[in-house]
């Protein structure tokens, strides 16, 4: 039978595949949060205020660029 090709060939596989329970999934959350690299709170104190600084002139930039269109707009449409 050298026809056969490989996929039509049923491979089993060597380990045994235990059934899980429901709650291994928090254990295994519980492990990985074990290894996670966490900041100190110095690297914490000064990412948050980058953050923070980063969101104030992002806003800022979007709120003058919203208010100027507006004026544009209403100028170049209302003739105001």
């Amino acid at each position: 039978m050298a026809s056969r090709s490989r996929k039509t060939r049923d491979v089993k596989s060597p380990v045994a595949v235990a059934k899980k329970s429901r709650f291994d999934f928090f254990g295994q959350a519980v492990a990985e949060l074990k290894k996670a690299h966490w900041p100190t709170r110095q690297e914490t104190l000064r990412l948050s205020l980058l953050v923070l600084v980063v969101c104030i002139v992002a806003g800022a930039f979007l709120g003058a660029l919203d208010f100027g269109l507006t004026k544009l707009f209403t100028n170049v449409f209302l003739g105001k």
